[in-house]
């Protein structure tokens, strides 16, 4: 690369997922081990699927001041911020840089379509909303970062990406180029989707959701499992912040094979994830840990493991987390990203939850059960649909 990738400290990150809110929650279920997929008791008419649903949602409520956003996708968002420390740091940030200068990078797959749902499902005889739910900035892709952008006072670059399940890797991105060009001195960067009607039934359509829970890489595996997730991280130049985890690098691709498969041989994964090595002056095998993809779904799965058995030593260690979660589509990112992090800062390895027997694409690097051991180097894939790709890579501060 013509310009050296200058490294970016993760001051601060957090992730609520159907495991509980917070970290510690997150890293009790890699450690137990247990899963947070549930029967399907949300849908607004059965259908028979698991689910990752994360509980105390439907009791959140907004501050009062910004109840002009109100709904689910919000409140799972306000609930996020407010662990881990996360909403301390972020207005730490905004008053040492200024709220002009602190870029907001948000990923989404539905935003607040659940919402909108409600309001169609209420027309009355003249085919109008009721007069509650007219509300133009909750019926709008950029909802979640529009709300976030309020309630943490940021008045700087304010970007949603939407690229399906890529979408809150992708903002790692974008917020680095923004931060290298002066546009910003740091960013909140994240996701957040919830649970809709749109999306389980969608994805019932294209026969993709499992009737159990998810089983990644497993031989048996029936299909995804959709869940629901918050996650942010503050990203930093490193000298504000020298002794937290780096972003080494990241690399995105396009490959526009097809609206809900991936490229039989995996050209587009690969290239985001050669494109995330050499951005961060890295050989496979430095890599410690990947944080796969795997949605469980047949054709995602056996294309993932033989690009990994094909790109990476034995020594390399893998595994999908999306068993303990479910598939949390435009948050999966963010969260994966977060357990890649996990791993660097606590020397572990989530096991494959869900995977009894491997898939025969499946090499020696998958970890089925949870595993202790230094983690200098983590990556974190993330396929979206369309050929939308990309891979994280994460790093320990230097010693």
């Amino acid at each position: 690369m013509s310009v050296p990738f200058q490294p970016l400290a993760v001051s601060a990150f957090t992730a609520t997922s159907a495991l509980g809110q917070g970290l510690d929650k997150q890293l009790a279920a890699f450690a137990g081990p247990f899963g947070g997929l549930r029967p399907n008791d949300f849908s607004s008419v059965p259908l028979d699927c698991w689910i990752g649903r994360v509980d105390g949602v439907e009791d959140a409520a907004l501050p009062a001041a910004h109840a002009v956003w109100e709904c689910r996708n919000n409140r799972l968002a306000w609930m996020g911020l407010r662990q881990d420390r996360f909403l301390e740091h972020a207005l730490d940030a905004r008053q040492r840089y200024g709220a002009a200068r602190v870029a907001l990078v948000l990923g989404t797959s539905t935003a607040s379509i659940g919402a909108t749902e409600e309001a169609y499902r209420q027309l009355d005889s003249e085919g109008r909303m009721p007069a509650a739910l007219r509300r133009p900035l909750i019926h709008a892709p950029h909802s979640l970062s529009g709300f976030v952008a309020e309630a943490l006072g940021l008045e700087g670059p304010c970007l949603t990406i939407s690229t399906a399940c890529s979408s809150s890797a992708k903002v790692f991105a974008s917020a680095e180029r923004m931060i290298r060009l002066g546009l910003a001195d740091a960013a909140v960067v994240g996701g957040v989707d919830t649970l809709c009607d749109s999306v389980l039934f969608g994805f019932n359509a294209l026969e993709l959701m499992s009737p159990e829970p998810c089983r990644p890489f497993d031989q048996g595996r029936r299909g995804i499992s959709i869940g629901e997730a918050a996650g942010f991280a503050l990203l930093e130049r490193t000298e504000a912040a020298p002794r937290t985890p780096r972003l080494l690098g990241y690399g995105e691709s396009s490959d526009a094979h097809h609206m809900s498969s991936p490229h039989p041989d995996g050209l587009g994964a690969e290239l985001a994830l050669r494109d995330a090595l050499a951005r961060a002056g890295l050989q496979a095998d430095q890599v410690d840990y990947i944080n796969l993809h795997g949605t469980a779904s047949l054709k995602n799965d056996e294309v993932e493991a033989a690009l990994i058995s094909r790109a990476f030593p034995a020594s390399t260690r893998a595994s999908s987390s999306k068993g303990y979660t479910g598939h949390t589509l435009g948050a999966a990112g963010i969260v994966e990203a977060a357990f890649a992090l996990l791993a660097i800062e606590h020397g572990l390895i989530p096991g494959n939850y869900g995977c009894a027997t491997p898939d025969a694409m499946c090499g020696p690097h998958f970890a089925l059960a949870t595993e202790h051991q230094r983690v200098n180097v983590a990556l974190s894939n993330s396929f979206g649909f369309g050929g939308n790709n990309a891979c994280l890579a994460f790093g320990s501060a230097p010693a």
